[in-house]
């Protein structure tokens, strides 16, 4: 079910969009199993359920950190993570700097917009972004490849839409800067509820649990 789940997924989506399979709370068979359908990149919330499933999988996927990073995981999370989605203050971005900095690695990262502006959900504000952009840019063992945003999770996928077009209006007024140290490359929006939105508005970059692996109280 996994990989003929995975097959339709990677013939929807267009050339040059990156698929991150979302394994929240997945087991590390499961996990494994997409990887053997073709999954590239695995997405994980949680610093110690990636641990457990590192062990399992190991180096034979990329893995993105999709969730909230608390600073008190940031020194195992940069061991483990090929990249950090979730950069949404100065004082999170000088932890993985320094944590990075010691083990002599540079961290790509994406900084994550509430487009939404929505009290339950982590991220910078859209007016907000350039500045911690700016603020963050300088450190030597970050570097900054674009933007993330979440999007409504569940309801219309129409209604994520105005989220994912003022995100991709952020990113691109800030690509026209040209920062230093900083590569406006991607743009990470939307997952199984409205990823198809995000890809028409500019996504690269989709986020897809459930539409893999199935709800999360039903095992596969």
């Amino acid at each position: 079910m996994i990989a003929e789940n995975i097959k339709h997924v990677l013939n929807e989506l267009p050339r040059g969009v990156e698929l991150v399979a979302a394994c929240k709370t997945r087991t590390p068979e499961e996990i494994r199993e997409a990887v053997d359908a073709g999954v590239r990149i695995l997405g994980e919330n949680y610093v110690q359920e990636a641990l457990t499933a590192f062990e399992v999988i190991g180096k034979k996927a990329t893995w993105h950190f999709i969730g909230h990073l608390q600073k008190n995981k940031v020194k195992k999370a940069v061991e483990i993570f090929d990249m950090i989605q979730t950069v949404d203050s100065f004082e999170i971005a000088k932890e993985i700097d320094k944590r990075c900095r010691r083990i002599s690695k540079i961290m790509p990262v994406l900084i994550e917009v509430n487009s939404g502006r929505e009290k339950q959900k982590y991220g910078v504000f859209p007016e907000d972004t350039e500045g911690l952009i700016k603020e963050i840019s300088g450190f030597r063992n970050i570097k900054i490849f674009g933007l993330m945003t979440m999007g409504p999770r569940f309801g219309d996928p129409e209604d994520s839409r105005p989220y994912f077009v003022k995100t991709r209006k952020v990113f691109e007024e800030i690509k026209q800067l040209v920062l230093p140290g900083v590569e406006m490359k991607y743009l990470s929006m939307g997952m199984t509820n409205a990823y198809k939105i995000a890809v028409e508005e500019g996504a690269n970059i989709v986020r897809i649990g459930s539409k893999i692996f199935g709800k999360r109280d039903e095992k596969i």
